[in-house]
């Protein structure tokens, strides 16, 4: 045995004495190994069941799809490249009881890269010296020293998993993903070699319809880490900064305390008809208008200035098309990207909110471009009330989504009788309901028909 063995097995003995020194306090723990030899401190660093929490590590049997939801920065990445780490390497010189094939989806293929395997928790930065994988990026893929291959796939590509087979895959931030429903049934497929092909799932929970069915499945276990539980790996005073600033929002407990939140009671929309609501328009728009939230002052640090684009067909359905919306934006950099979207979208007209005592809008826009036309729209009742009409709409099924709105979608469902959503102005919200009055709600001459 040579003297590198000798100082693996030192350090394998080791590890009993370091989980006695302390099983919570981890300064302790790592002064205890900053004083060992450096192979023996690379064994222990790496060792880990020694400094994963226990939520950190899946069930031993029973299941086909783990998943961990995680807030940020709860240890959801070092969690699953740990877990791909231990099914590539588990038999040396073989590959495993995976079948020698590992997935490694993400929202995008450069995140994968970014995060999944050069992140700072990424593969890359978990594997000892002597079992380090190469990392092929023009062929994407991942190879280790025993034979075992990891593929990198993207959800904005579903068909690339066409032909594929794995026995293990690790899919990252799930309630991100393109092309999500598409993308997992290709995946379905895909698992079919090794012992016990199984998928490790780790996403920051969004509330959604697919989400809440995958965790319902049989074979599913689930499992929860909040980003306070990983306060030690963090910077210094980010979860107190943090937690001041959204604690106990529905936004807080999302992101934070990895929970998933149903829909309001009380609320105007849900998830499951936001969902169903997608629906490509038959080009060319009826009409086509530019709705504008602005905030009510002109700091920079003021709310977003919310932007809507929003068109109805010759049927009189109404779409949403896009959403501009700008955050802590001045009233030039607002107006430039409203007066930029009529021109992109060859609209009709620019609807805009005039706050009392705020923003002369029609003249800031005016000034920005004066040939475009801007009909401004006073607020006489509050958020809610306007908005219930334009949500019977909705129930209808008389508005439809152009394609997902992630951000415009969550501040609908979060939107309550108080005209808030998770505490915050709705001003996506506010934008969306000055553009579906002014195409649904009101009498206008008989518009012209567009070209596209």
């Amino acid at each position: 045995m040579d003297q590198s063995d000798q100082l693996w097995n030192s350090a394998r003995s080791l590890r009993a004495e370091l989980e006695a020194l302390s099983q919570n306090d981890e300064k302790i723990q790592h002064a205890f190994v900053f004083q060992l030899h450096e192979y023996e401190a690379e064994f222990i660093l790496r060792d880990w069941p020694i400094w994963g929490r226990s939520n950190q590590f899946p069930q031993l049997s029973g299941w086909k799809t783990w998943i961990l939801l995680g807030g940020r920065g709860a240890g959801k990445t070092r969690a699953g490249a740990e877990w791909i780490r231990y099914i590539a390497t588990l038999s040396r010189g073989a590959t495993g009881h995976c079948g020698g094939r590992i997935a490694l989806i993400g929202e995008s293929y450069s995140d994968v890269r970014d995060i999944m395997i050069e992140g700072q928790s990424g593969l890359l930065s978990v594997h000892r010296y002597n079992e380090m994988p190469k990392w092929h990026s023009t062929q994407r893929k991942l190879e280790w020293p025993n034979g075992a291959i990891g593929q990198v796939f993207s959800s904005r590509d579903p068909d690339g998993l066409r032909g594929a087979q794995f026995g293990a895959v690790w899919c990252d931030e799930l309630c991100k993903w393109s092309n999500l429903t598409h993308t997992w049934d290709m995946l379905q497929f895909c698992l079919r070699v090794g012992d016990n092909p199984r998928q490790l799932v780790t996403t920051t929970p969004k509330p959604s319809v697919f989400l809440k069915n995958l965790i319902e499945k049989p074979g599913s276990v689930v499992k929860r880490s909040t980003t306070r539980e990983n306060k030690n790996n963090l910077a210094p005073g980010f979860i107190e900064h943090i937690e001041n600033t959204y604690s106990g929002t529905r936004l807080g407990r999302q992101e934070l305390e990895a929970e998933l939140i149903e829909d309001r009671e009380d609320g105007l929309w849900n998830r499951t008809q936001m969902e169903k609501i997608r629906r490509k328009p038959v080009l060319p728009m009826r009409r086509i208008v530019i709705a504008v939230d602005p905030p009510a002052t002109s700091k920079s640090t003021s709310a977003a200035c919310g932007i809507i684009v929003a068109g109805n067909d010759a049927n009189g359905r109404c779409f949403v098309i896009a959403d501009k919306t700008i955050a802590k934006a001045t009233p030039l950099a607002w107006a430039n990207k409203v007066v930029a979207a009529y021109h992109e979208y060859a609209a009709d007209l620019v609807v805009a909110e005039i706050h009392q005592g705020g923003e002369m809008v029609e003249t800031i826009l005016h000034t920005t471009d004066p040939s475009i036309p801007v009909r401004p729209v006073h607020a006489q009742r509050s958020k809610w009330t306007r908005a219930e009409p334009v949500a019977l709409l909705y129930e209808k099924e008389q508005v439809s989504h152009a394609r997902p709105f992630p951000q415009l979608e969550d501040q609908m469902c979060a939107f309550g009788p108080d005209g808030l959503a998770d505490g915050l102005s709705p001003d996506r919200v506010d934008a969306l309901v000055w553009a579906i009055t002014e195409l649904e709600l009101k009498r206008h001459p008989a518009p012209r028909i567009r070209a596209t």
